[in-house]
């Protein structure tokens, strides 16, 4: 039987906030994932052009059945970002009326940037499953960028936020961020199936997504070979 997971991709400044320098700047990724079958999708971080994200599930025929969100920062989640007002999660609840799951640890902030409140937010921990149609995303909690920071584990991908790029990792000097912490979370990640494909939260690489094999090869966070390098590494912080 045919596997009915898909998993598309969607790129700011090219599929969707096609006229917003801003948000191409941002290179920002946004995901899809669904059944193929039932038609019916998650996705991943809505945020700079909401109505556009929606359409795209559309035009693929597939209704969105929920937001996952990987971290509270608003270039993921909609909010004010250096000046700019970016589209996010509640422009989402303007459209389509769905559960919004956020990782326990990022809830306040999530609240905070969105103006939403408890009651339109569905907390998740590490180990939780979500479900469009018959595919099941698993919730794992990666601190280190944020507090509550988590990638989606579906099928054969692996869905990274800014935790982990095909080249490099995500801060750790913002806000909820945690040096030793993000060391500690990589080195779980490594622990995964290495053939696992890494789809991160931006466009850093030289490639979209790549496996895991690939990414642990070559990123250089990945190959730090104890935590006093890693520290060396990220400056100290």
């Amino acid at each position: 039987m045919q596997d009915p997971l898909i998993v598309k991709q969607l790129a700011a400044g090219r599929d969707f906030a096609t006229g917003d320098p801003v948000a191409r700047s941002m290179q920002n990724f946004v995901y899809l994932l669904g059944d193929s079958v039932a038609r019916e999708c998650l996705v991943v971080d809505p945020a700079w052009d909401v109505q556009g994200i929606v359409d795209a599930a559309t035009a693929d025929g597939y209704t969105i059945v929920g937001a996952l969100v990987t971290h509270w920062h608003p270039d993921h989640v909609g909010g004010s970002l250096m000046g700019h007002d970016v589209q996010g999660l509640s422009a989402l609840l303007e459209i389509v009326q769905c559960p919004i799951y956020v990782n326990e640890g990022d809830a306040t902030f999530v609240k905070m940037m969105t103006g939403l409140g408890d009651s339109e937010l569905s907390l998740v921990r590490s180990g939780d499953r979500v479900k469009a149609g018959s595919v099941e995303v698993e919730c794992l909690h990666t601190p280190g960028h944020t507090a509550g920071s988590q990638c989606f584990r579906c099928g054969g991908a692996l869905v990274s936020g800014d935790t982990l790029f095909l080249d490099g990792c995500g801060r750790t000097d913002l806000p909820g961020g945690d040096v030793e912490v993000m060391w500690d979370t990589l080195s779980k990640l490594l622990e995964l199936p290495r053939d696992l494909v890494l789809y991160p939260g931006h466009d850093y690489g030289s490639q979209p997504h790549a496996p895991m094999e690939e990414v642990a090869r070559t990123n250089a966070m990945l190959k730090a070979p104890d935590y006093d390098t890693f520290l060396a590494m990220r400056g100290g912080r």
